[in-house]
């Protein structure tokens, strides 16, 4: 999937359906790539539009004057609303690549322009090429998880502001606790060229520099959690409530008009496996987010069906050594050149895939972090990479799961 374009299925893990994105959509006049039913011009008094086509009622007729925003969609035909009877098409909506049949019909649907720039299917290339590994602008981190696009006006999409931060969202100084990551040991970007990454430690693989080779790199730092809700505990596991070493990135960002929903791909790695699975020193890697959507546990979004956080104990902990006597389906070859299970025995995650609904338009924070709990030795890394749009119009829940091999 490009980075910063919209996903063209549904609920990544199942649920969904046809509509937005993934509809016929008619719309009419010059910056429009969709078929044309009548004539728009600026300053016009009105235009016709097909509407419908998306839930099997067929299409008809929807005559929209230039001034009236008929879809309320908050944009207007003379505010270049290329289909004002669509709220998913406007100059605030995100481009859908359609490659499924629609249920409806069993056709793929023809290509849409939906964000009425007068070409169709255009999402915006990858934005993250030749960033340093040690940039500590957090613009350049939310284009290092393919967030590319900054929001121009109240109106548009994209990203607000991004900084760097402490668990609790204080400011965060300069660290090799972060880094713009063009690899790290074999785990290569899931998009673009760079990902992110998160440590309680050092965010460097064994080759890059300031690599901090050993696997309790603590700089002393007190942390303070999000809220009295943290750490999370797993359960049966009692965490301690104090944390060290944290870090995070911090993204303000407004929906597409169109999106339902959003989604990121993340791995964790933590040298606490296998001595200290379910015990009060677990660190964690959380994304957390305000305001919360439906399904979030205390803002946090990234969980396994137990709802366990994500730490050592998470159900998704696969990546490991089959000789500590735990299950490791995956085996421990993606910890290859991480430093992981070279300097400490260790493990992780495979690929993960977070998402969560959100309305198209909504603007919402969410918050990466990692820290370490209970004291500040034993350091885990968190890689976050392919942030997406969900705009096909179908249900989207709170969920984490294996990126689909």
């Amino acid at each position: 999937m490009i980075g910063c374009q919209a996903g063209s299925g549904g609920d990544l893990f199942g649920a969904g359906g046809a509509g937005g994105g993934g509809t016929t959509k008619a719309a009419t006049g010059p910056t429009s790539g969709t078929q044309s039913t009548g004539a728009i011009m600026a300053n016009s008094t009105a235009a016709q539009f097909m509407t419908g086509g998306s839930t099997g009622s067929g299409p008809s007729n929807c005559t929209a004057g230039a001034d009236e925003d008929k879809d309320q969609d908050g944009f207007t035909i003379n505010q270049g609303d290329c289909n004002d009877c669509d709220p998913n098409v406007n100059p605030s909506a995100i481009e859908v690549i359609v490659t499924d049949p629609d249920p409806m019909t069993g056709m793929v649907p023809p290509p849409a322009d939906e964000d009425c720039d007068g070409t169709v299917d255009n999402p915006p290339p990858p934005c993250d090429d030749n960033i340093a590994i040690d940039d500590p602008n957090g613009m350049d981190g939310a284009k290092a998880i393919d967030l590319c696009k900054v929001a121009s006006g109240q109106k548009d999409w994209g990203v607000i502001t991004s900084k760097y931060v402490r668990a609790n969202g204080a400011q965060a100084s300069a660290s090799p606790k972060f880094g713009i990551l063009p690899k790290f040991g074999v785990n290569q970007p899931r998009a673009g060229k760079r990902m992110l990454g998160i440590s309680s430690g050092y965010a460097r693989d064994a080759s890059q520099p300031d690599t901090c080779n050993t696997y309790l790199c603590e700089t002393g730092e007190v942390g303070t959690p999000p809220s009295t809700a943290y750490p999370q505990d797993a359960p049966g596991c009692n965490e301690a409530s104090d944390i060290y070493d944290d870090i995070g990135l911090e993204v303000q960002v407004r929906a597409p008009k169109n999106a339902t929903g959003y989604a990121f791909d993340f791995r964790f790695f933590s040298f606490e496996y296998p001595e200290y699975v379910c015990t009060m020193w677990n660190d964690e890697f959380i994304a957390y987010v305000q305001p919360p959507p439906m399904g979030a546990l205390d803002g946090n979004i990234s969980f396994d069906a137990n709802h366990a956080p994500v730490s050592v104990n998470v159900a998704f902990f696969t990546v490991c050594d089959p000789g500590a006597g735990h299950p490791c389906p995956d085996g421990p070859g993606d910890m290859n050149g991480t430093g992981f299970n070279t300097l400490d025995d260790a493990g992780g995650t495979a690929w993960l895939q977070t998402q969560a609904p959100v309305q198209g338009g909504a603007t919402f924070t969410i918050r990466f972090a990692i820290w370490d709990t209970g004291d500040e030795d034993w350091d885990s890394t968190a890689l976050i990479d392919n942030f997406r749009w969900i705009a096909n119009g179908g249900t989207v829940v709170v969920g984490t799961n294996p990126v689909p091999q």
